[in-house]
């Protein structure tokens, strides 16, 4: 026997010991290692794409560059006319903050136009995304003022206390879901194997491949820089496919026991296991893998994160499944065994006998019948109404619209966004921004300096503009950049066409007609506006890449070609399907008490493609297991109708249990405040019910059953099975590999 899950199964299972203690030290070292190398976080220059990516790279080539910045705002209750004692606190906030090694500059302060409010600018050092870093001494000068100053409000906001808000509700939050995920998986898993022990194996498995995971993925870090959301994909994916692995090996360990009713060693039962299930999580695994990869193809890296993270926990997730899980159930057997024996002693030291122990169910459960019922004797129908249905469900997606989820997006229980609201009502041109960045000889800045003030002069009257637009150049006088305010947030009408004609109107009347002048446009609107461009122009690439992993896994897992249509079809069904259902939910308002989120009417631009490129990895993990099954039966001389209904019916328990962990770990999610996490959480739940529910228990069996024996061309193996002498052929262990 030359398979490799079995020839691994077989050393574990007779090496117990050393396969555990191995799998300990695996982790350990890896989780070692990782701490010791360190996480390399993204930097700005790594998050930069399209118009407004090329621009801050011109940009910061002069120094010109965004930087951290904080704001603090100062107001006294309406009507109480202390804005004066406003004006002296703000001058002892500037003094104050002038002082701290963190701040680069600090602006004058800036009196409301309603006279309802101060604020202060305060600038810091360092790279714009490292401002969260070193934002705590800033806000213990802006408490410390507070204090001193109880008849106001003395308040500070900005990217860096606003993403410092962000990552502590990220953290509150997956520990939140870890509390919902962790009890009800463990319930679900008592429920499936009536062992709290066996329940209990899984979990546990899931958890030490997620430790070492979290290990790997900070050694990668090294060479894919991390954008903050590696964790998060690791506690998403790894918990789901972790514990469905484990799954997957342990049901069919227990069937194969129960088949062999004693007449098997516990080593040979797992070897058993091992040539089937072994075979199918080897399989899922690198489908989830290679799919997860396509997604370095979209050039961003956000995506190369996620990649990432779901590739390493998925591998990890595949190696714990083949080596220390079968050290385990040999182990768990054994002990059975011994306890077993010292039953039937006991119970014949007083001469009664031990009624057998109930074997585990291994055929096709009653309700499973019951579905499979009307499918087998109305396949047509039943491929039919659900088709529709799940068409209709995908129909939403057409009217879907896709944005960056900006900062006005985040929580309001984060208090800098609360002081963010608040900042913005008292001066609304800090909404956002646009910037011009031009780049030319050093000679010629004289000429793009004065294009830069006709532009300037041309957007007066534009009420979408507002303010007076701010001119830098950089020392070396090649890069000049214009700063001009726009009094609306990033997502509004207003901000969107003053973008559009900047770029198409404004620019190219002015310093677009400067010899030689390369120019840009960057900002708060532009960033808004074309990362979803990007993500948009990526996304047919990338599911081309995913159609076509996903066929060439199954053709070459099954040996057919029209298997591989088969399952590209259901994929792209089903990851339909649950967008539409995501459109449906998220971009109106009907469900936003139901789920605690404000409706944005968009979509995260992530989150499509984050779908898809997880939704086809993870269900390929039901295809291979449930087309395994049935290719199985066939191949041991069952007919194919018969070998349908049979493979899908006895791995519909497994399927289901396995889904009903996916959607506990990915609803968890949904319960998040951040609104793209949400997204995401809620698409992939809805995304598994969809595959297990109606795709593997509906529409693959009616579309199995009117294909036939076309379904494995052109492989002639399950042909040249389907004799009279493999209906009766012993059923060994190089059967079924």
């Amino acid at each position: 026997m030359t398979n490799l899950p079995v020839r691994m199964a077989r050393w574990s299972a007779g090496h117990p010991w050393r396969a555990m203690i191995g799998w300990l030290v695996f982790v350990v070292l890896c989780l070692g290692v990782g701490i010791a190398a360190g996480t390399n976080q993204a930097t700005t220059e790594d998050y930069r794409v399209g118009e407004a990516g090329r621009a801050e790279a011109i940009a910061a080539e002069g120094g010109l560059q965004q930087r951290p910045v904080e704001r603090v705002l100062i107001s006294a209750p309406a009507g109480t006319g202390r804005l004066d004692l406003a004006a002296a606190a703000a001058k002892d906030i500037a003094a104050r903050m002038g002082k701290l090694p963190e701040v680069r500059s600090v602006a004058d302060p800036v009196r409301a136009a309603d006279d309802s409010a101060v604020r202060v600018d305060i600038t810091m050092n360092g790279p714009e995304l490292d401002g969260k870093k070193h934002v705590d001494p800033l806000l213990a000068q802006t408490a410390a003022v507070q204090k001193a100053n109880p008849g106001l409000r003395v308040e500070e906001t900005g990217s860096p206390s606003i993403s410092k808000g962000v990552e502590k509700l990220r953290g509150d939050d997956l520990s939140r879901t870890e509390v919902i995920a962790l009890p009800v998986t463990l319930i679900t898993l008592l429920l499936v194997f009536s062992s709290l022990v066996m329940a209990l194996v899984p979990l546990l498995l899931a958890l030490t491949s997620i430790a070492a995971a979290v290990g790997l993925s900070m050694v990668a870090s090294h060479v894919f820089p991390d954008a903050g959301v590696g964790t998060n994909v690791i506690l998403l994916i790894g918990l789901a496919v972790g514990v469905d692995y484990t799954l997957f090996y342990l049901k069919r360990e227990r069937e194969e026991r129960a088949k062999a009713g004693g007449r098997l060693t516990p080593q040979a039962v797992v070897e058993l296991a091992a040539a089937t299930s072994g075979r199918a999580v080897v399989l899922s695994g690198f489908a989830v893998a290679i799919s997860s990869a396509t997604l370095f193809l979209a050039d961003d890296v956000i995506f190369s994160s996620i990649a990432v993270g779901a590739i390493v926990v998925t591998l990890v997730a595949v190696i714990s499944s083949l080596t220390v899980l079968p050290a385990l159930l040999a182990k768990l057997a054994q002990r059975a065994e011994r306890r077993a024996v010292r039953k039937a002693e006991r119970a014949a030291a007083r001469g009664k006998s031990v009624k057998p122990k109930k074997q585990p169910r291994t055929g096709t459960g009653r309700v499973t019948a019951a579905v499979l019922r009307p499918v087998a004797k109305h396949p047509v129908a039943a491929l039919t109404v659900t088709v529709v249905a799940m068409l209709a469900l995908a129909a939403p997606v057409l009217g879907m619209k896709l944005t960056d989820m900006g900062r006005e997006t985040h929580s309001r229980s984060i208090t800098a966004m609360q002081t963010f609201d608040r900042l913005n009502a008292a001066f609304p041109e800090l909404k956002s921004m646009h910037q011009v960045v031009v780049r030319a000889d050093a000679d010629r800045s004289p000429e793009v300096t004065a294009a830069l003030r006709d532009l300037a002069k041309e957007v007066e009257g534009d009420p979408r503009m507002t303010g007076t637009p701010q001119l830098s150049v950089s020392p070396d006088k090649r890069i000049s950049m214009l700063q001009i305010q726009v009094p609306y947030y990033v997502h509004t009408e207003q901000a969107q066409s003053s973008l559009a004609d900047i770029r198409d109107t404004y620019v190219p009347a002015t310093v677009g007609k400067v010899a030689g002048a390369e120019t840009a446009v960057t900002g708060d609107v532009a960033r808004y506006t074309d990362y979803p461009t990007h993500q948009e122009e990526k996304l047919p690439l990338i599911i081309g890449a995913l159609l076509l992993v996903t066929f060439v896994m199954t053709v070459w897992a099954f040996r057919s070609l029209v298997l591989g249509l088969v399952g590209i079809l259901l994929n792209l069904l089903s990851a339909a399907a649950s967008l539409g259902v995501l459109v449906l939910v998220f971009q109106h308002t009907w469900a936003q008490g139901l789920l605690d989120f404000t409706s944005t009417g968009t979509i995260g631009s992530r989150v499509p493609l984050f779908l898809f490129v997880i939704l086809f990895g993870l269900s390929m993990d039901y295809q291979v297991f449930v087309i395994s099954r049935v290719r199985e039966a066939a191949l041991n001389g069952t007919p194919t109708r018969k070998a349908v209904l049979d493979g899908i019916g006895s791995s519909a328990g497994v399927v289901t249990s396995a889904a009903v962990v996916m959607v506990t770990v990915f609803a968890s999610f949904a319960a998040l405040h951040l609104i793209e996490m949400k997204q995401i959480g809620f698409s992939l739940a809805v995304a598994v019910l969809l595959d297990a529910f109606v795709i593997r228990m509906l529409i693959l069996p009616a579309l199995m059953l009117l294909l036939g024996e076309a379904n494995w061309w052109p492989s002639r193996a399950v042909r040249r099975s389907a004799t009279p002498a493999a209906d009766t052929a012993p059923r060994t262990l190089e059967n079924v590999n």
